[in-house]
Parts: structure tokens; C-alpha cells; sequence
């Protein structure tokens, strides 16, 4: 069946965190939207990538805590027990009252939505095909906001046993062992989660650490944890082959130029993401790919052709749902008539892990590489009171100013709740906070957030 050509002012292309975020801002602007989803409203990061995998985190660290309760007196008569089929119906009522939540917003804001594969035809019109039906629909403003995928390894093709971390969130069972390739974030967090579970975890990581681009000094505490855990982590290791069988794998490795094998239920494939912009029919627009096939755009997200925007994982930078909301606003902006531009001085970068990561601005590598003449404050988690009372010590809180003007241009937290507390950092970066404010913003006691001023307080001593 198809239908009469829909006209609209702007036609987003994905309902992920950048595509529903950008919807609903256009809409609040005064234009009209209609948003095409093959899938589902939340796109990859609601369905099975950050609020699942975060759900999981969190069941696997409370089950984790239980056998730490006796030191706080805490006596348990009976053995502790994961019903992981609970646990994931609990984790679906997450996703399902968040995807809830979202249409309301856009039935509130007047957006249309609409399931089915987008296709361009031409620079201002586009396709929509479901199982049912065709759609035409000729628009002033596109925003493209597909998202991205799981890389699969040529040579490792996911398959029953061979798992992409949205298999691996979605497995109706823990399995006793799993083997992992890619010691990066997301490869760190499933890891943790699933060992914590009581699954024998085994890294296989081809550089030489595991979280690759951090600081030696934030890993540290991680690393600690893992070799405490259920993880072995083989570095400087390239998998080369998996072979399946009914009930297990085989995975087959270099390590010091010599063949190794490692025997698992299932092998967990995270070597990164690619951009989902083939089958859009890109080839019928103007708009520009560069070689990694990302869409070019300015320093407005517009793309080659100025009606055409791009935002989230498709474009160059860190693949991460608060960058696209943040380019989605910006979008929705520029497209209503301001004149504003992305700039991307303070976007945090968090590691679910255990401890967690979080760091925002410049590190003090990058800062002495660009020449900066800076000062450092750190605080340890072990001297704030309220990290003692949730037994939680270890981790530290470290801010990088520029020495001349005292602003905050960096921070990097590891511990408990250091995805929250970085929150304050980025603004502090973002709006120029020098550490003489920091210092005298009062904190609530007894707080985590405490050690923010502290560390500004270590830093300012640190000056003469």
C-alpha cells in the first residue's frame, strides 16, 4: 500500500538519544517533526547497550556487596541466590517504562512517529517502507541519527555462541565461562558484570593494557579487582579463530608469537562500533562520507547539503548518547533559526566499572602537551567520610588547572559514584570555574562531592 506524500518540516531518521532528543527539541521550537525508527523508540542505548548493560551492573554489584555484609555485621542465614530470569524480566521493565516515557513526549509535542526503513530518494525526500506499507515524504530539514553497530570480526562472525554485547545482555542463562575479546569498555564492564555472577571470565586484549587510551594511574585500581575477580586478561593477544560446537567454543589466540586455546560457553566479541549509515541510500543525496564511512559535517552538524544534518555515532568523535543529545540540541537549534555552534570542551567519558572511571577536559598528558603551564590537586577517596561509611575507600579525585588563571580545564575520578561527580566538573570546564570558587562552593556533609573543593583546596596549596 502506498501512501500520499507527507510533508514535514523536519524528518528524523532514528529515535535513539539523539534522534528523540532532537524531536522533541525541534518540536518544542515550534516546527513539525515526524520521526522514522526501524526498531523501537531508545534506539541501541535503551534496548541493549547503556540502560541495559547499567540494570546489569547494578544487580551484579549488590549480589557482589552481600558477601562483604558480615564485616559491617550484617549476618546472612542463608546463601544468596541470582534468579537471572527475574532478573532480566526486572531489567526489561526499565526499558519498557523509559520507552514509555518517550512516546508520551512525543505524542505530547505533536510528533509523528512512524516504524519503517528510510531510504532518500533525493536531497529533500525520502521512503519509508514497512511490512505493510510505503511512505513518501518530502521534508525542509533532515536530521540523520542512525546510531551504530557492533563490529564483526571477518574472520569471528557472530553466531549462536559467538556474542555481541547486546547477545551478551540479552542471555537467558549465566554461563560458567565466557571468554572475551577486547579489553576495552565495554569488554571491562560485561566482564565485571558477568564474573560477579560467578562466571570464569578469560580478556583477550590485543594492545598492551586493557581500557587502552586511559591513564596507567585511573586503570590501576580496576586491573586490581579484576585479578581478584574471576579474570584472567591476556594482552598483546590477537584472536584468531572460534570454532563452535553445541554446547561451547573454542577460541583460538596469538600470544608471544605462540598459538594458545582457551575452552568457553560463549565468546563475547567487543572490538568497537561502526557507523550506521549504509542501506539509507546516502548515493541518491550530496552528502559527503569520509573514508571510515562517517558523514562530514560543520561545526553545526550540517552536513555536504545544507538541509541534511548528521549527529551521534555516525559523525566523527567519541560514540557516546550524551554526545548526541548534546549535537541533537545544537541541531534542533541551528535549525529554528540560532546561530550556535557544538564545541566539545567538556564531554565526560565514563567507564562503568569497578571501581568506576570518569574523567572530563584535559588530562595532565595532554595539558603539559599543548604546552599548558598547570597545576594538579588530588584527593583521596580513603580521606572522605562518607566514601568510609559506604566501605567504599579506594579511588581518588584529581583536578588539572591552568596555573595563570586557575580555571579548571581537566578532572578524573575513580570510585564509587565517580559518574556522578563528574557531572560538577564538566560545568565547572564548561562555564570557566577557577579553583578559589570550587573552594568556596559549599558541600553538603558528609558528601562524596566533598573531595571536589578539597582537591581544588590541594591544588591552590600546590601553587607556591
Amino acid at each position: 500500500m502506498i501512501n500520499d506524500i507527507i510533508k514535514t518540516d523536519i524528518v528524523v531518521i532514528g529515535a535513539g538519544p539523539g534522534g528523540y532528543v532532537a524531536a522533541i527539541k525541534a518540536a518544542q521550537l515550534g516546527k513539525s517533526v515526524v520521526v522514522i525508527e526501524r526498531q523501537e523508540v531508545g534506539g541501541i542505548c535503551l534496548h541493549s547497550g547503556c540502560i541495559p548493560s547499567k540494570a546489569l551492573i547494578n544487580v551484579a554489584h549488590k549480589y557482589n556487596e552481600i558477601k562483604q555484609f558480615s564485616s559491617m555485621g550484617i549476618e546472612l542465614n542463608n546463601n544468596a541466590y541470582i534468579n537471572f530470569e527475574q532478573t532480566q524480566k526486572w531489567k526489561q521493565t526499565i526499558i519498557d517504562q523509559f520507552t514509555n516515557g518517550i512516546k508520551r513526549l512525543f505524542k505530547a509535542n505533536k510528533i509523528k512517529l512512524i516504524y519503517g526503513e528510510a531510504t532518500f530518494m533525493s536531497n529533500h525526500e525520502l521512503q519509508v517502507s514497512s511490512e505493510f506499507e510505503h511512505f513518501n515524504i518530502t521534508y525542509e530539514y533532515c536530521i540523520i541519527a542512525t546510531g551504530s553497530r557492533p563490529i564483526e570480526l571477518p574472520s569471528i562472525p557472530f553466531g549462536k555462541r559467538v556474542l555481541s554485547s547486546t547477545d551478551a545482555l540479552n542471555l537467558k542463562t549465566i554461563p560458567a565461562k565466557m571468554a572475551v575479546i577486547g579489553g576495552g569498555y565495554i569488554g571491562v564492564e560485561l566482564s565485571q558484570v558477568f564474573a560477579k555472577l560467578g562466571c570464569k571470565i578469560d580478556i583477550i586484549e590485543g594492545t598492551e593494557s586493557i581500557l587502552p587510551g586511559f591513564d596507567a594511574r585511573l586503570i590501576s585500581l580496576v586491573k586490581r579487582n579484576i585479578k581478584k575477580s574471576n579474570i584472567n586478561v591476556y594482552t598483546n593477544a590477537m584472536a584468531k579463530q572460534v570454532d563452535e560446537y553445541e554446547k561451547g567454543v573454542t577460541v583460538k589466540y596469538i600470544e608471544n608469537n605462540s598459538e594458545q586455546t582457551i575452552e568457553a560457553e560463549y565468546v563475547l566479541v567487543t572490538v568497537g562500533r561502526r557507523p550506521n549509515t549504509n542501506n539509507l541510500g546516502l548515493d541518491n543525496t550530496s552528502v559527503k562520507l569520509n573514508h571510515r564511512g562517517f558523514i562530514e559535517v560543520d561545526n553545526q552538524c550540517r552536513s555536504s547539503v545544507p538541509n541534511i544534518f548528521a549527529i551521534g555515532d555516525i559523525i566523527e568523535g567519541p560514540a557516546l548518547a550524551h554526545k548526541a543529545s548534546y549535537e541533537a540540541k545544537i541541531v534542533a537549534e541551528v535549525i529554528a533559526g540560532r546561530n550556535i555552534f557544538r564545541e566539545y570542551k567538556a564531554i565526560p567519558l565514563v567507564v562503568f566499572s569497578d571501581p568506576e572511571i570518569a574523567v572530563v577536559g584535559l588530562s595532565e598528558e595532554q595539558a603539559r602537551e599543548q604546552g599548558k603551564d598547570i597545576i594538579v590537586g588530588k584527593i583521596a577517596y580513603g580521606a572522605n567520610g562518607r566514601a568510609l561509611t559506604l566501605d567504599a575507600p579506594e579511588g581518588s579525585v584529581t583536578l588539572i588547572a591552568d596555573k595563570q588563571t586557575k580555571k579548571v580545564i581537566g578532572a578524573q575520578i575513580i570510585g564509587i559514584e565517580a559518574s556522578n561527580l563528574i557531572a560538577e566538573c564538566a560545568l565547572a570546564i564548561q562555564i570557566g570555574v577557577t579553583l578559589e570558587q570550587l573552594s568556596f562552593t559549599i558541600h553538603a556533609h558528609p558528601t562524596l562531592s566533598e573531595m571536589i573543593p578539597e582537591a581544588a583546596d590541594v591544588a591552590l596549596i600546590n601553587i607556591h
